[in-house]
């Protein structure tokens, strides 16, 4: 009888999350013992880092030291100014992507754009945008 109560005492479902005792990690043991070392970075990290090392770059006859990431680029202005034309086309579209974007679009919007897209917004900023007019033909009625 008191060895049917230890038993029962020690027992303890196992199944789904639940292993047996015997095969658990132990306090301080990894579930991944020969894992990533520490201090090992990945490709992201080396690249930030040597993106942002400075290099010493002469201007207008004075050295000056620059991040790698901006040499690069004033390296791809001076090639497009001297009429690379793939070095002006992605200039270009660095300029499209990181200039901004509402300036330029304004600036090819003809006045009757601009003023529908003015009412739109107006619109949808009340909260109007989402419920028909009280004079539009469709009301959502039966539909007779």
């Amino acid at each position: 009888m008191q060895r049917q109560g230890n038993r029962r005492r020690n027992h303890y479902d196992v199944g789904y999350g639940k292993p047996p005792v015997h095969s658990r990690f132990k306090p301080g043991q990894s579930g991944n013992s020969k894992g990533r070392p520490k201090g090992v970075r990945n490709f992201k990290t080396d690249v930030q880092t040597t993106l942002k090392a400075p290099v010493r770059v002469t201007r207008g006859g004075k050295p000056r030291n620059v991040s790698t990431q901006a040499a690069m680029l004033l390296r791809l202005r001076e090639k497009a100014l001297g009429g690379d034309a793939r070095a002006l086309d992605r200039l270009l579209g660095f300029a499209q992507i990181y200039n901004n974007e509402e300036l330029t679009a304004a600036a090819r919007l003809s006045a009757d754009d601009a003023s529908v897209l003015e009412i739109f917004r107006a619109r949808v900023l009340s909260g109007a945008a989402g419920r028909p007019n009280p004079g539009d033909e469709n009301d959502g009625g039966d539909g007779d």
